[in-house]
């Protein structure tokens, strides 16, 4: 007897009919096993787990490869090195090689197990004061502060000012910056707690992105946008004079947006007065209005979450993000920015979030081992985006002020020939 082949039906109507017969066997089929699969997973919750543990996608990430090193702090200075910094096995490994006079024999006996640190909340964040915040660019604003006399804050008071750091997650701990790093960019984490920073934000000569640069004003508090003029006969500042500029009317920072084909192309962020200058490049750059269900960010400091920063180039990378945002967020604003890395590409998002009731259809919060978060079980996070959304990559890190300094690191085509190593 021949065998049936369904492709050979000539009529085209019977022929479908064959293939959705067949479709919906095969989902009922699936649909039996899966729920004599959960049947039997409830009476012996073990098989869940093994399935589980077994299932986990092999994604690049879960592949990353790191550098070997002999943990010394010179290795762990080096940015073109590919060190897991916050690995707890390598923390472990550094509190083990205390001073002999302060270890007690004891309690370092069949330590078989990683410590978990506990880092503590930092205590350094008092009562915001007066910001200045220059709304207006008239000219009496501008003549004013040349003289030096303080401007009235343009932002909503802070009922609630909290008292912890826009820090880190879980995932990026600045805490464990390796010492050696510190001492090699003193003027990055020598910040002291109370200093607000102020950045200067301007675009390149004959540039056309002036709203793509107010919108940036918007994300950095304590910001203002200065157009560089673009007159024939007008004097063509340069960026070192600009830092020089900004440097002595207390600006802590400068970024410089660039553009290709009239979209934002590039962004240098210069920490003043003397670097260190970071060259990212931008790609994705949607604003807020072209966002579906978009909501309007308020002037109130926004919370930072940095993840997945864990080499010494990453935490660096997180340390001047750090730097651009106030250590006092609002809380009553409910606004966050996130920056979050992977395979070398930080993507920005903020956000404004709401606690509210979990409706019948969606499903209860779980933690990362799958299992319900207990006292959440009713409460779910509602997000509405603000933008301005876009992807950066870092380039080039820069000594002092532009590339004639001298390059810390810099990044190289070469560096991608092997897929799962990775700079921050």
């Amino acid at each position: 007897m021949a065998s049936f082949n369904p492709t050979k039906i000539g009529n085209k109507l019977k022929r479908q009919q064959h293939q959705l017969k067949v479709k919906k066997q095969k989902e009922n089929t699936k649909r039996d096993d899966r729920l004599r699969r959960r049947r039997t997973e409830d009476k012996n919750p073990a098989l869940r787990e093994e399935r589980r543990a077994k299932n986990v996608p092999a994604t690049i990430d879960s592949k990353r490869t790191w550098d070997e090193a002999n943990g010394d702090e010179e290795a762990e200075s080096r940015l073109g090195m590919s060190l897991d910094v916050l690995n707890p096995k390598r923390r472990k490994v550094e509190e083990e090689t205390l001073d002999p006079a302060e270890v007690i024999p004891e309690e370092h006996l069949d330590d078989g197990e990683d410590v978990e640190q506990v880092i503590a909340p930092d205590t350094d964040a008092e009562a915001d004061e007066l910001d200045s915040m220059l709304g207006s660019e008239s000219e009496d604003e501008d003549s004013a502060e040349l003289d030096g006399k303080p401007q009235l804050p343009n932002r909503a008071p802070s009922e609630a000012p909290s008292a912890a750091p826009s820090a880190a997650t879980a995932a990026t701990d600045l805490n464990l910056t390796p010492e050696a790093l510190m001492q090699r960019f003193p003027s990055l984490f020598n910040i002291p707690p109370d200093k607000d920073p102020k950045v200067l934000i301007t675009t390149g000569i004959n540039s056309t992105l002036h709203w793509e640069a107010q919108l940036l004003t918007s994300l950095f508090p304590n910001s203002r946008y200065i157009k560089r003029t673009a007159h024939y006969h007008s004097y063509k500042y340069s960026v070192r004079e600009i830092c020089k500029y900004a440097a002595s009317r207390d600006f802590t920072h400068v970024a410089i947006l660039s553009e290709e084909f009239k979209k934002p192309k590039n962004l240098d962020i210069v920490h003043l007065p003397d670097g260190p200058m970071f060259h990212f490049s931008i790609s994705n750059w949607v604003e807020g209005a072209k966002i579906p269900g978009h909501g309007n960010p308020t002037n109130h400091y926004p919370e930072l979450i940095l993840n997945g920063f864990r080499t010494p180039l990453g935490l660096l990378t997180a340390h001047l993000f750090k730097s651009l945002l106030p250590p006092r967020p609002d809380l009553q604003g409910r606004q966050v920015v996130t920056l979050h890395n992977q395979r070398d590409y930080i993507f920005l998002r903020r956000h404004r979030y709401v606690f509210r009731d979990k409706r019948g259809t969606e499903k209860s919060i779980q933690g990362t081992d799958g299992k319900l978060m207990q006292g959440v079980e009713d409460i779910r996070a509602g997000l509405q985006e603000l933008g301005p959304r876009f992807t950066l990559k870092l380039r080039r890190v820069d000594k002092g002020i532009q590339r004639m300094s001298g390059q810390e690191w810099e990044w190289k085509a070469g560096d991608e020939k092997v897929r799962t190593r990775f700079s921050l």
